[in-house]
């Protein structure tokens, strides 16, 4: 289909990826698989040289017309790639890994360490081996030293040195994590500031959150309730203890528990579908106390992201986050704990009263939606861990971002 016109939200998805990128626009349906196959070669041959593939063809450029638009945000960005000219920065027999930093983002926290665990071309590693052999270490060490100088090499940033909090000289990278990952709050951006695996700064961004009349889907029960519609206690508890099952097997997949966020995401697509109390009583429950008795689950997520009860009130955070008065496993403790006590309303026909505005997040009746708040305390949360911990903390408060279009619907914010 067509690009569509003024599409920032694609160019700033695009530039919250590291390099090396590859974005194509196709025209016709029919050609995808083609397209893609020659956007594939582009971005292994880009990761290497950051050249296209001098095999390809003109017709196989994701950039030809009939194929698809090969696109970056400015369009001026790297033409050499088009021309298959060297970048002037990089000098003869200088085939470096300078464009590691590009590599998946999960890994992201070593691309500050030169040639950590990758293989070196062989004509780059016979030169190594010429230069030690006629004693140009000095050379080497130079060039080593003009390297971290730089802001860019061959148009990828390099990563700068600062102290880090043990008095030592490490590398800072800037990365940038979201907003299109797997088991992630969709539209979330962190731009995060990596000294060795730890996190020294943390930034929060989102995509645009469209408006109009649609209400946040996990929200919507207690929502049309304050607008004066007939909504019934157990719909608004098959609703909560839906968005808890989904919070739940997203933590549990960035945890590494594959099977039970596979039971979690089944359970909730059986409440969504009106599954009754008896149906799925006996699974739901053996599902939470399997997951609450698990210790290696405990011990995997314990003590990361603490928010005490006190600094989540300042931050006017409410819900289950303010409840758990702790850390991840805290909050997911009381996610299940939630479901289980919800069990018993799921065929509750009472109706639901204006002023019952407790979501599955918090308060929806604050001077800011539950979501805003759980985004406002991340970087205190995330700054000072460790990398391969942060999306284990992000998914333990599992934002909204869906939410930040809502007005308060009446009244004060609650804790």
């Amino acid at each position: 289909m067509p690009a569509p016109k003024d599409a920032e939200w694609l160019d700033r998805i695009e530039r919250s990826m590291p390099e090396p990128t590859v974005r194509i626009v196709l025209r016709k349906s029919g050609q995808a698989v083609h397209a893609l196959d020659a956007a594939r070669r582009e971005l292994a041959d880009k990761a290497v040289t950051g050249a296209p593939p001098e095999d390809a063809a003109p017709g196989d450029q994701p950039g030809n017309s009939a194929h698809g638009e090969h696109q970056r945000p400015g369009d001026e960005h790297d033409h050499r790639a088009h021309h298959d000219e060297p970048p002037p920065e990089a000098a003869e027999g200088q085939d470096h890994d300078d464009h590691h930093t590009g590599h998946d983002q999960d890994h992201s926290p070593h691309s500050g360490h030169e040639g950590h665990g990758h293989q070196q071309p062989a004509d780059h590693a016979a030169h190594m081996d010429h230069a030690d052999h006629q004693g140009h270490g000095g050379h080497m060490d130079h060039m080593g030293h003009d390297m971290h100088s730089m802001g860019e090499v061959a148009g990828l940033p390099m990563a700068e040195r600062d102290d880090d909090r043990d008095a030592l000289r490490l590398d800072r990278l800037h990365v940038p994590i979201g907003p299109g990952l797997s088991d992630w709050p969709v539209g979330l951006i962190l731009r995060l500031t990596l000294q060795g695996d730890v996190l020294q700064g943390v930034e929060v961004d989102h995509l645009p959150v469209p408006s109009g009349p649609r209400l946040p889907y996990w929200d919507e029960p207690w929502l049309l309730a304050a607008q004066g519609e007939e909504v019934t206690r157990g719909r608004a508890a098959r609703r909560r203890c839906a968005a808890h099952l989904d919070s739940a097997g997203r933590l549990l997949a960035v945890a590494g528990w594959d099977d039970g966020a596979a039971r979690c995401r089944r359970l909730r697509d059986e409440l969504l579908s009106g599954a009754s109390r008896q149906t799925i009583d006996g699974e739901l429950r053996r599902t939470v106390q399997r997951i609450g008795r698990s210790p290696a689950l405990r011990w995997s997520i314990a003590g990361l992201g603490v928010l005490p009860a006190g600094r989540g009130r300042a931050a006017g955070v409410t819900g289950p986050a303010l409840a758990a008065d702790g850390d991840a496993y805290d909050r997911l403790m009381m996610w299940l704990g939630e479901i289980e006590r919800g069990l018993a309303e799921l065929d509750e026909g009472r109706l639901l009263t204006s002023d019952e505005l407790t979501g599955p997040r918090g308060r929806l009746d604050g001077p800011r939606p539950p979501s805003q708040a759980l985004l406002d305390v991340l970087p205190e949360l995330l700054t000072g861990a460790e990398f391969a911990c942060a999306r284990i903390i992000v998914a333990s408060l599992d934002p909204d971002i869906e939410e930040l279009a809502l007005a308060p619907a009446s009244g004060a914010a609650h804790a």
